[in-house]
C-alpha cells in the first residue's frame, strides 16, 4: 500500500508548531505522506512545504488587502498540489481567514477538511460557525467550553485539550538563565514578547521601546527580549536607549517567560505560554486604526486577551489599541515588579487557567481522531 497522502496546513508561527507536533504524532501511527503550508518546524517534521506560511501571515483587514496577490498565489498552489495528490484529508491548523476560503475550495474538489485548533468564532464574528459546519468532517477544540458551541451548530466536535499542556517547560532554572546571558539574578527580570508577524513588529516595537525607558526609571530591571523568528532578532537588537540592559534571545522563549518577575506579551497563543509558565504579565496589541474600526463591531467577547477568555474574567491587564500606550504598560509592570502581593494574586488566577486547559496529550488525541476518521473512510470504501 502506498503512503496515505494528506495535507497539513498552518498560517502563522504558532500554527507552524501545533501542525508540526501532530505531523510527527500522525508518522508515528500511519504510513502518510504530508504536503502543505507551514514553516520550518512542519519542515523539520517531515512535511513537504509546497508554500511557506510567510507568504499568508498578515494580520488586520487592510493588511490583508496589500497583501492580496500573495494570499491569492499561495491558495492556488495548495489547490493545485491537492488536485495532483488527491489528499485523503486536508487538515487545517487555526487561521480562518484563509483557511475557510481554502477548505471550501478543497470541497468542491470532494476533498474532506479537519478543523484542527478550531478559530474563537464564539469571540470574533460567531455566525461563521455555520461555515464549519458546511466544509468541514470535524472540529478539533482545544477549550472545553468550545465544544458545546460548535457542536450546538452542528459541527462534528471533539474537545482534545490544549496542544501546550504537557509541552512548554522551561529547560533552564532562573539562575542558569541568568549565567547564560550576563543577568543579574537578584535584579527584576522583565520579559517581551513583541509578537511574531512583522506588522506586530512594527506597531508594537515603538511602544514597548519607550515603556521599558520608563520603567527602569522607577526600577532598575533587566530585558530580555524573545525572538519568534531568527530573522527578527537584527530588528529587536537595535532602536533602544543607551542605558537599558537588553537581551535578545531566539529559541528560548519558554527560559526567558520563567525568569521573568513580569512579562510583556504580545496576544496571542504566547500568552497561553506565560499562563502555563507562570509569569506575570500584562497583555498588548495594535493594529492599524482602519483595522480596529472595522473591526470593532465584529467582536463578541469583553476580553481580548485569550487568558482572560479562557478564565472567563479578568486575570491579567490587557492593554489593546489606544489603550497600549508607554505610561500604560510601564504602570502595569511596575505594579507587578513593585507589590509582591499583586503578583501572588495573578499567579493564583493563572492556575485557574491551567487547570482549564485540559489534562496533557492533546496532539495524541488529536492524531487519534484523525487516525479513526481515516480508517472509518476506509472501511466505509470497502
Amino acid at each position: 500500500m502506498p503512503p496515505i497522502p494528506l495535507l497539513l496546513s498552518a498560517g502563522e508561527a504558532s500554527g507552524d508548531m501545533y501542525a508540526a507536533q501532530l505531523a510527527t504524532a500522525l508518522e508515528a501511527r500511519l504510513d502518510v505522506q504530508l504536503f502543505g503550508m507551514g514553516g520550518p518546524l512542519m519542515q523539520a517534521a517531515g512535511v513537504e512545504i509546497v508554500t511557506h506560511y510567510e507568504q499568508v501571515a498578515v494580520v488586520g483587514i487592510t493588511e490583508i488587502v496589500k497583501h492580496l496577490p500573495s494570499l491569492i498565489q499561495a491558495m492556488d498552489r495548495l489547490v493545485d498540489e491537492a488536485l495532483k495528490r488527491k489528499p485523503a484529508l486536508a487538515i487545517l491548523t487555526d487561521f480562518p481567514g484563509f483557511h475557510l476560503r481554502l477548505a471550501r475550495k478543497l470541497k468542491s474538489q470532494d476533498i474532506r477538511n479537519v478543523y484542527y485548533i478550531c478559530p474563537q468564532f464564539w469571540a470574533w464574528r460567531p455566525w461563521r460557525v455555520n461555515l464549519i459546519r458546511r466544509r468541514f468532517a470535524k472540529a478539533l477544540c482545544i477549550f472545553p467550553f468550545e465544544k458545546d458551541f460548535f457542536a450546538s451548530a452542528g459541527v462534528p466536535t471533539e474537545f482534545i485539550g490544549h496542544p501546550l499542556v504537557g509541552a512548554v517547560t522551561a529547560t533552564k532554572d532562573r539562575k542558569q538563565f541568568c549565567d547564560a546571558h550576563a543577568l543579574v539574578p537578584s535584579r527584576p527580570i522583565v520579559t517581551v514578547l513583541p509578537g511574531s508577524r512583522s506588522a506586530e513588529l512594527a506597531h508594537h516595537l515603538p511602544v514597548l521601546q519607550e515603556a521599558c525607558v520608563r520603567i527602569h526609571g522607577k526600577v532598575p530591571a533587566q530585558f530580555v527580549v524573545a525572538a519568534a523568528n531568527a530573522k527578527d532578532v537584527p530588528l529587536l537588537k537595535s532602536g533602544w536607549p543607551h542605558g537599558l540592559k537588553v537581551c535578545v534571545v531566539e529559541g528560548q522563549t519558554y527560559d526567558a517567560l520563567a525568569a521573568a518577575d513580569a512579562a510583556i506579551v504580545s496576544s496571542g497563543t504566547a500568552t497561553v505560554e506565560a499562563a502555563l509558565l507562570d509569569a506575570p504579565m500584562v497583555v498588548v496589541y495594535r493594529v492599524s486604526p482602519l483595522t480596529a474600526t472595522l473591526a470593532k463591531p465584529l467582536v463578541r467577547t469583553p476580553f481580548f486577551a485569550m487568558v482572560n477568555l479562557i478564565a472567563e474574567k479578568k486575570v491579567v491587564p490587557e492593554l489593546v489599541q489606544d489603550d497600549f500606550t508607554p505610561d500604560r504598560v510601564a504602570s502595569e509592570v511596575l505594579q507587578l515588579l513593585q507589590d509582591p502581593n499583586a503578583r501572588t494574586k495573578m499567579r493564583g488566577s493563572l492556575a485557574e487557567v491551567r487547570a482549564r486547559l485540559g489534562p496533557p496529550g492533546a496532539v495524541a488525541r488529536a492524531a487519534d481522531a484523525i487516525t479513526a476518521l481515516l480508517r472509518k473512510s476506509a472501511g466505509n470504501a470497502s
